[in-house]
């Protein structure tokens, strides 16, 4: 523990806030936090598998961003004590780029591509008998003439994570003997990340200051990490290092992030949705726009939260707002508002 600690004091000296956030990461399926019905799930696999001696089945992971799939594929290959070999979906454009990485693999090395659903076709299809028989065709020469050259492969394990499990073809998903999907976290649990983080980091995290941190997290453990940090460093210039509720909320709120996790790129959202919109609907292009943001950003980035936290909703019409969003904002919403019986 001493000297992982010093690792990442060292880190922190350097400014590298990757190997921060790397250094933070569980190393065992032991260590790692929340996901109950997962870890247990995901541990039986393996345990049989060890126990067989035999090569554990592909696992796909499915969930938004930050909640654990790439550090849980790191602790696959831990607990196999196996290589891992790390790759990601759009890097995979051609058959030959992943048949470059599956012929060097050795015996039993766990295969984790991030992104799987934006694979390129030629390659996905390549994957399909990798996963199934262990083998690759080779293609060689082009046209008429050109012959497919089987070769085998060491059987490995696939470790694939998307975030939209929908756009995975089915002939790929069902491939996978394991599929596990990431829920938010409950902020209690990100509590426990929080503490653990702060030992690890050195800081001094009372409860009610953790409290503060988890509830404006967004039940996601990734950014829950990256506000302790950004706590941390206000703690030590405007306040004595301790992380206090107090604390918490002063360096919260200057770094935009209000009591309901909402950031600069929500409040956006929301304020031009009810303001220059009068609450909706309003197509995505015309509100990314209105917001100076790419559609892509707003809906993949703001979107879900704001969904899930009941403010905002997808119609076939368009966006709109709710009457909990009017309310968020201190304006009153409109008797028409979306949602205003709940208020009434």
């Amino acid at each position: 523990m001493g000297l992982e600690r010093e690792e990442i004091l060292s880190s922190t000296a350097d400014g590298d806030e990757l190997q921060i956030e790397a250094a933070l990461r569980p190393k065992r399926l032991s260590e790692f936090i929340g996901q109950g019905r997962v870890r247990e799930q995901l541990s039986l696999v393996l345990e049989s598998a060890l126990r067989r001696q035999s090569t554990p089945d592909h696992v796909l992971m499915s969930g938004s961003p930050g909640l654990g799939k790439t550090t849980l594929a790191m602790i696959v290959a831990a607990e196999l004590n196996a290589p891992l070999r790390i790759t990601s979906g759009p890097a995979l454009e051609r058959a030959g780029d992943l048949a470059a990485i599956l012929s060097t693999l050795s015996e039993g090395e766990v295969l984790f591509i991030d992104e799987i659903h934006r694979m390129a076709r030629p390659a996905e299809e390549m994957l399909y008998l990798a996963m199934e028989d262990f083998r690759v065709d080779i293609v060689v020469g082009k046209g008429p003439g050109a012959t497919a050259i089987p070769l085998d492969i060491a059987p490995f394990t696939l470790v694939g994570a998307t975030t939209r499990a929908g756009l995975l073809p089915a002939p790929l998903r069902d491939r996978f003997g394991f599929t596990a999907h990431m829920d938010f976290y409950e902020s209690s649990e990100l509590e426990q990340v929080l503490r653990r983080s702060a030992r690890l980091l050195g800081v001094s995290l009372p409860d009610d200051g953790a409290h503060e941190i988890a509830r404006r997290s967004r039940g996601t453990p990734r950014i829950a990490n990256r506000l302790l940090r950004r706590v941390r460093d206000f703690a030590d210039v405007r306040a004595d290092g301790v992380i206090n509720q107090d604390v918490a909320a002063a360096a919260l709120n200057l770094y935009e992030v209000d009591g309901e996790g909402l950031d600069r790129l929500d409040r956006a959202v929301l304020g031009v949705l009810l303001k220059k919109f009068g609450g909706g609907p309003v197509g995505l292009s015309t509100l990314a726009v209105a917001v100076g943001e790419e559609p892509e950003t707003v809906e993949v980035v703001a979107e879900p939260f704001l969904v899930r936290q009941g403010l905002l909703a997808r119609t076939p019409r368009g966006r709109v707002a709710t009457a909990a969003a009017w309310v968020h904002l201190g304006m009153t919403p409109p008797p028409d508002a979306f949602g205003a019986s709940l208020f009434e």
